[in-house]
């Protein structure tokens, strides 16, 4: 019952095919250069074998679906050849049902012409339709193409700074073929499905987006699958807002403001909308070009610069200029300042300086100009001179000095010699004369000299006076030795040397 059913079923759909299909074993040799056999079994999601290539002509097709081939449950398979699908060949009617129990076992041939392209084949029977495949055919000619088509997309759109497309994209796709030349051009989006391609594909979707392509050419040679990959982002607000674009000259500057011998100039844009496109500037009104780096402008005289930027909304700022000169770069600095001294006081008829001695320092430098002014009092060390130097302390002394320009060039050491002398007002008859200052034993190191009047450091400090506690004494101390300072008796140094050992002291404690 069921091989009669089966048979009668076969001769049913046998019926449609107008290409001869006969039983293999009965039909005639067919004169055709090639012969194709697909074959099934119990499965229904695949043939179990079947061609993927042949060449253009005459072909005899084998569709067998057998005991032979792993059929053991009767279960009958179609082989039916596509013809309307796009992108496919529709040039071959094939629609054979087979089944192990019909008339001829399973077994069927048929004689078609294959042409150049591909052709899609599935099985029709319901629940089956996982069986399909696709057949390449190529120019069955020995020396013919087989070569695949060069195919190539281009993505196109307003985008933004970071190179994102504005709310949509645009892919074209391109194939050529120098030989048997372009069959079918295809594309899918995001990996959906391909799908013939006929003119540029918008896509409109926020989001990162793929878009794969491929080409046949008439030999039937399919290129491999390319792909373009680009996001779309929301668009913004349309941009009216020009940019902000400044300039910083830079370069040595004499003391007028002109630059010497160079003046670099550099633009900076920034638009907070659609981001600067260009950056133009015109030196001394010549034309406007493209901004790249720095203007470096070494030509003397004056100068006027003019920029603008736009942004990529096509926004342009005004105009805007800076003006600077250059001049020639000064001759080299070589020669030192010129310094001086005066003393000055009321002097004794041997020239000796009653009570004290004012001594002022000055200096001039033609070139690059002072820097900076030092001096030495005696057996001192070198001190930045910021204010005429006041000596009160009785004897011979010697105040070295010099000065440095801008340019390190140091003029040679020059000294001033003076001696000062006690007024003659001896404010101290019972003097403290030790060598040096001493605080209740502890030797400080720093000379007990005549502060001027007949009284000594030592006087001044009077550790053996009558104080109302150690605190009043170091305060006492402190301004003692700060007048000296002043006076230019003590240094820095030396009043700290003081006023530690009156703090190391039981002097009033």
């Amino acid at each position: 019952m069921t091989r009669r059913l089966m048979a009668a079923l076969s001769a049913l759909l046998l019926t449609v095919v107008p290409l001869a299909a006969t039983p293999a074993s009965a039909a005639p040799r067919v004169a055709a250069d090639q012969v194709l056999t697909w074959t099934a079994d119990d499965n229904t999601t695949r043939y179990k074998s079947a061609p993927a290539q042949a060449v253009a002509g005459a072909t005899t097709i084998i569709w067998e679906n057998s005991a032979a081939t792993g059929n053991t449950t009767g279960m009958p398979h179609t082989l039916t050849f596509d013809t309307s699908t796009e992108g496919y060949n529709h040039d071959v009617t094939l629609n054979i049902l087979a089944s192990p129990f019909d008339a001829n076992d399973g077994r069927y041939q048929a004689t078609v012409n294959l042409t150049p392209g591909r052709y899609r084949y599935f099985c029709a029977i319901p629940g089956h339709s996982q069986m399909v495949g696709e057949l390449v055919v190529t120019d069955g000619g020995g020396g013919g193409d087989t070569t695949p088509p060069t195919v190539d997309a281009t993505v196109s759109g307003d985008r933004d700074a970071d190179g994102n497309y504005l709310g949509a994209a645009t892919v074209t796709v391109t194939a050529t073929d120098a030989d048997s030349g372009v069959q079918t051009v295809e594309y899918q989006v995001d990996d959906t499905s391909f799908q013939p391609y006929t003119q540029p594909v918008p896509v409109t979707a926020v989001g990162d987006h793929s878009v794969q392509f491929r080409a046949t050419d008439e030999a039937g040679n399919t290129s491999a699958v390319g792909s373009v990959s680009f996001r779309i982002v929301e668009p913004t607000e349309e941009d009216t807002t020009a940019p902000v674009v400044t300039a910083t000259p830079a370069g040595e500057q004499d003391g007028d403001g002109n630059y010497i011998g160079t003046a670099t100039v550099t633009l900076t844009a920034t638009d907070a909308g659609s981001g600067v496109a260009t950056i133009e500037y015109a030196l001394d009104g010549g034309a406007f070009t493209a901004y790249t780096n720095p203007v470096v402008v070494t030509s003397v005289g004056m100068h006027m610069l003019h920029y603008r930027a736009t942004d990529v909304a096509g926004n342009t700022s005004a105009e805007q200029m800076a003006h600077f000169t250059v001049v020639e770069p000064q001759a080299e600095d070589t020669t030192p300042p010129t310094v001086a001294a005066t003393v000055a006081g009321d002097r004794n008829d041997d020239g000796a300086y009653v009570g004290g001695a004012t001594v002022t320092v000055t200096a001039t430098d033609d070139g690059s100009g002072v820097a900076s002014i030092e001096y030495a009092l005696d057996t001192g060390g070198w001190t930045a001179y910021a204010s005429p130097v006041v000596v009160r302390t009785v004897g011979a002394h010697t105040l070295r000095y010099r000065a440095t320009d801008t340019a390190g060039n140091v003029a040679t050491e020059q000294s001033a010699t003076f001696t000062v002398v006690a007024d003659g007002t001896d404010g101290c008859p019972a003097s403290d004369t030790r060598a040096t200052v001493i605080i209740d034993g502890d030797d400080t190191g720093v000379a007990n000299v005549d502060t001027g009047n007949g009284c000594t450091v030592n006087d001044l400090i009077d550790e053996h006076a009558d104080y109302p506690g150690h605190a009043a004494f170091v305060r006492h101390v402190e301004a003692v030795t700060a007048a000296l300072v002043t006076g230019g008796t003590l240094n820095r140094r030396q009043q700290g040397a003081i006023v530690r050992a009156a703090a190391r002291s039981d002097v009033g404690a």
